[in-house]
């Protein structure tokens, strides 16, 4: 059995958005519920995140964005640069926690205090950009702790796999033209954010380091699971990556109301433990798993209890 950590706070709840909004704090209600009802609770190592210092947004995020987000929270707005990321006076902390609450964990896991981890945070992070949010998102989480991977660590080659519905155009921005880190995303395409194409593979001394695997809507478990083992797993071998990071969006399931893609609790168990394989192939299993996406309450708590037992079982 894996020590698998999870990392989960309250204040990612006063993240307050409107009644309409998809990315609602009863999201993380639901899994932590779920979790406790399943005993899984009791099976975890808890780790207590402190929120991202400035240091370790800003190979990320620029500074003047930083800024802006934390002036737009303190002045009461409702929304950060589109009407899709909406905020509140709390948002700042949150978003800050929530990055720091994955550096937590992937320095867990990098120090050998645990196996994998499991983070249950928000608001999400993919779409984030370098100066602006989108999409739900503030600051990118996956990326700013694989940046802290190799600072802080010393991690050479990260891998980051990324299957929500929705392409992670600000993971890829983020290390488009850098070699030691390797994109991979399967998404629904074409959709939000219109990015995500397959011939966007990274530049310079990138070029391959991103993988894009557009995929038409309806797509369910078998495709994602030819994906994985017919693409990503090559990828991987190419690749020889030193740590994991996994932005697990669950909105391509079946009864998401933003996804329209078909796929079932079972191909999300298939699809993770691929991904373990891959993880304990070349990286000894040390992987950070990252909630983005899942709108279906009753699906994102299924899928998250699910998760963490074949985290546990890893």
């Amino acid at each position: 059995m894996a020590r698998t950590g999870l990392v989960y706070d309250p204040l990612f709840l006063r993240h307050r958005v409107s009644d309409l909004h998809p990315e609602q704090p009863a999201r993380l209600e639901a899994v932590i519920a779920a979790l406790q009802q399943a005993g899984l609770l009791k099976r975890v190592v808890r780790i207590e995140p402190c929120p991202a210092e400035h240091a370790d947004l800003v190979p990320i995020h620029s500074p003047e964005y930083i800024r802006r987000v934390e002036q737009a929270c303190m002045r009461g707005r409702q929304f950060l640069d589109s009407l899709d990321t909406e905020i509140c006076p709390d948002s700042f902390q949150a978003a800050k926690l929530a990055a720091g609450a994955v550096i937590a964990a992937a320095g867990a896991v990098a120090e050998g205090k645990i196996d994998n981890a499991f983070c249950a945070v928000r608001p999400p992070g993919h779409h984030a950009v370098h100066d602006r949010a989108m999409g739900f998102c503030i600051f990118n989480s996956v990326a700013v702790a694989t940046r802290y991977l190799q600072r802080a660590h010393g991690v050479e080659r990260v891998l980051i796999v990324d299957f929500d519905v929705h392409h992670g155009n600000g993971t890829q921005d983020a290390f488009y033209g850098d070699d030691t880190v390797f994109y991979f995303s399967m998404h629904r395409y074409p959709f939000y954010p219109g990015t995500g194409a397959a011939h966007e593979t990274g530049e310079g001394k990138a070029k391959d380091c991103t993988l894009n695997v557009p995929l038409p809507a309806g797509s369910d478990d078998d495709v994602y699971e030819k994906v994985l083992n017919r693409i990503l797993r090559p990828a991987a071998d190419r690749f020889r990556p030193g740590f994991l990071m996994l932005s697990a969006g669950f909105d391509p399931h079946y009864a998401d109301p933003l996804g329209g893609m078909q796929v079932t609790e079972a191909g999300f168990r298939t699809m993770l433990q691929l991904i373990l394989e891959i993880a304990r192939q070349h990286c000894g299993g040390k992987l950070v798993s990252v909630i983005e996406g899942g709108y279906n309450l009753h699906a994102l708590a299924v899928c998250a209890c699910d998760h963490v037992r074949l985290l546990l079982e890893a």
